[in-house]
């Protein structure tokens, strides 16, 4: 559910903790521990707070992004997965999508389209969507990359979801 300023402070309440104090919390968090799992529970969490424009500018200001683009880096397939995850949810803001370009962020999600694991793949499909605009295009629309999301775009009887993330890519950005 998306929030604003004055329902934050209802739920939060006098003695809460304010959403970026709990952002960087988790940060901290994740930057501290050895353990994976924990890892792969954070960054979880951290992509959960990715969908809602409240965050946007947290996210940016904490350097959320940035551990996205991360954990998209690790060998660690549910690190991947919800790095991914993170940046489809949060790209959808120009600012967003502006600081993951920025970063280096487009080969980091177009790798991420050859991965085993479905959601990581349909987290890359759809981060694509949204991150292809006039100033990215040339960098996501290489004959490789369109080769894979054609590919995906056939795919209808074996995977729809794949299929159908594709198609909405096509449509917008190639047959458009």
């Amino acid at each position: 559910m998306f929030t604003n300023a004055q329902r934050q402070v209802e739920r939060t309440g006098r003695g809460g903790t304010p959403r970026d104090q709990y952002l960087q919390d988790l940060v901290t968090q994740f930057q501290d521990s050895t353990d994976e799992e924990y890892k792969e529970r954070i960054v979880a969490n951290l992509s959960n707070f990715a969908y809602d424009p409240y965050n946007y500018a947290f996210m940016r200001q904490l350097n959320i992004l940035e551990l996205f683009l991360d954990c998209i880096t690790e060998p660690n397939e549910r690190l991947v997965e919800f790095g991914v995850g993170g940046i489809c949810n949060s790209c959808v803001d120009p600012a967003n999508a502006s600081v993951i370009t920025q970063c280096g962020g487009i080969p980091l999600v177009v790798q991420c389209l050859s991965s085993p694991v479905k959601n990581t793949v349909n987290y890359a499909l759809g981060a694509l969507y949204y991150l292809c605009n006039p100033l990215t295009k040339k960098e996501i629309l290489k004959p490789d990359v369109l080769r894979i999301i054609r590919d995906y775009s056939a795919a209808g009887a074996i995977n729809s979801s794949f299929s159908n993330l594709a198609n909405a890519f096509l449509d917008k950005h190639v047959t458009s």
